[in-house]
């Protein structure tokens, strides 16, 4: 049995290499088809690197597969069903340029090293948001404290990059980071604080919360804006501020290692230690919980001040290695997005990457669509909504068969 479990592992490693070649010979060709197309992938300086990410990209895929089992082929059905529905309303809408539209949607993050190193970017920062709403969805807590989270990391990590001046690259980046991460710690502490001991409504403290942050984050941009900017933005940090690089002319850095750890960890977290066991206790029966020795007033805490640590790290990451400056609209709304992330990895942690990858694809090919084949964006805002839609109908179907089960049950 073991061995066979060792033959498998192989095989999908194998598997993974070979694709993860085949993409990155794609992304680095750049148009040249045929063997010249190998020969122009090997001699780019960036082939080993993208190659290794690619196969990250592929393992990640076949842990969702092995995570969810039956459930990877309902999130694939509904991603499906959804691009059909959209599909079928761009045809209404625009009959002449459908076909380059959907041709430049599910290509187009793969057409040329920027595009794939932007979904990359991408990725990143939604995997480390989606851990963070999915620590809380498992206590069944419904925090979107996230948003409020990712600003106030991103200002403290980036006071700290602009106005800590005469550290080494290493600790000025730590000192940066961490920053962020015990900002977004405490943010988080305030609504749980509220829950815990006060019974204040998760949702309703978080959602205040937010705008002050994001308030509180414009009012400290404005002092600190370039003078003579026509933007609302901070200077450009210094070079010691910014996330290593691993791939020269993009901004894919070291972060990408903070989310394959995140996810490792957040995972270990839930699955091996007392915590998790009282996490999930927790979120699947609170009075049980309680009635077993569950403090769980500990486990809010716990979940909501590790979640903000996560959204506070993502806000560190879009400051010092996307946008390398404090821009105005530093998350856009990333936190909703992660929710359909978390959703579609039905909060497993070691689904969150895949699934973070695979909306992001999406979320990177909407501007691609709308530079290359002239159409809205907000068609893939359509696709969007009819994933989120598309689950609801799955809960309702799934609550109704238990209905019907427990009606059967009673009337026998």
């Amino acid at each position: 049995m073991r061995k066979q479990a060792w033959l498998i592992a192989v095989s999908v490693v194998a598997i993974a290499l070979g694709l993860a070649l085949l993409l990155s010979v794609h992304v680095l060709a750049r148009g040249i088809r045929g063997a010249e197309s190998f020969t122009q992938a090997v001699e780019s300086a960036s082939f080993g690197t993208v190659w290794a990410i690619n196969t990250l990209i592929m393992l990640a895929m076949a842990l969702f597969i092995a995570q969810v089992r039956r459930e990877a082929l309902r999130v694939l059905l509904t991603v499906t069903v959804a691009l059909i529905i959209g599909g079928l309303i761009l045809l209404i809408l625009s009959p002449q340029s459908a076909a380059a539209a959907y041709n430049a949607l599910l290509t187009g993050p793969l057409s040329r090293l920027n595009r794939w190193a932007a979904w990359i970017d991408d990725a990143i920062s939604l995997t480390l948001v989606a851990l963070a709403i999915t620590l809380v969805f498992k206590a069944k807590l419904f925090s979107l404290g996230a948003e409020g989270q990712i600003f106030l990391g991103a200002l403290a990590s980036g006071l700290v990059a602009l106005f800590v001046d005469g550290l080494p690259t290493a600790l000025h980046v730590s000192l940066a980071v961490g920053a962020g991460a015990l900002v977004g710690t405490l943010w988080g502490l305030i609504p749980a604080i509220l829950r815990a001991y006060l019974g204040a409504n998760e949702l309703v403290a978080t959602l205040m919360l937010n705008p002050i942050a994001a308030l509180f984050y414009g009012f400290v941009l404005e002092r600190i804006r370039l003078p003579q900017s026509g933007i609302i933005a901070s200077a450009f940090f210094p070079e010691t501020a910014l996330l290593p690089r691993l791939i020269p002319a993009t901004r894919v850095t070291t972060a990408i290692l903070w989310a394959l750890i995140a996810a490792l960890a957040v995972w270990w977290l839930m699955q091996r230690t007392p915590f998790g066991y009282a996490l999930r206790a927790m979120g699947a029966n609170p009075a049980f919980a309680r009635y077993g020795g569950i403090r769980l007033e500990r486990v809010i805490l716990g979940a909501m001040a590790l979640s903000g640590l996560l959204s506070g790290l993502a806000g560190s990451y879009l400051a010092l290695g996307i946008y390398q400056r404090l821009p105005l609209a530093v998350s856009a709304g990333l936190t909703f997005e992660a929710i359909v992330a978390a959703l579609l990895a039905r909060n497993n942690p070691l689904a969150v990457p895949a699934m973070a990858l695979l909306y992001s694809y999406l979320r990177v090919g909407a501007p691609i669509m709308q530079n290359d084949a002239a159409v809205s964006l907000e068609i893939v805002r359509i696709i969007q909504a009819l994933i989120i839609l598309l689950f609801t109908a799955e809960g309702l179907l799934s609550l109704w068969q238990v209905r019907k089960v427990r009606t059967a049950w009673k009337t026998s």
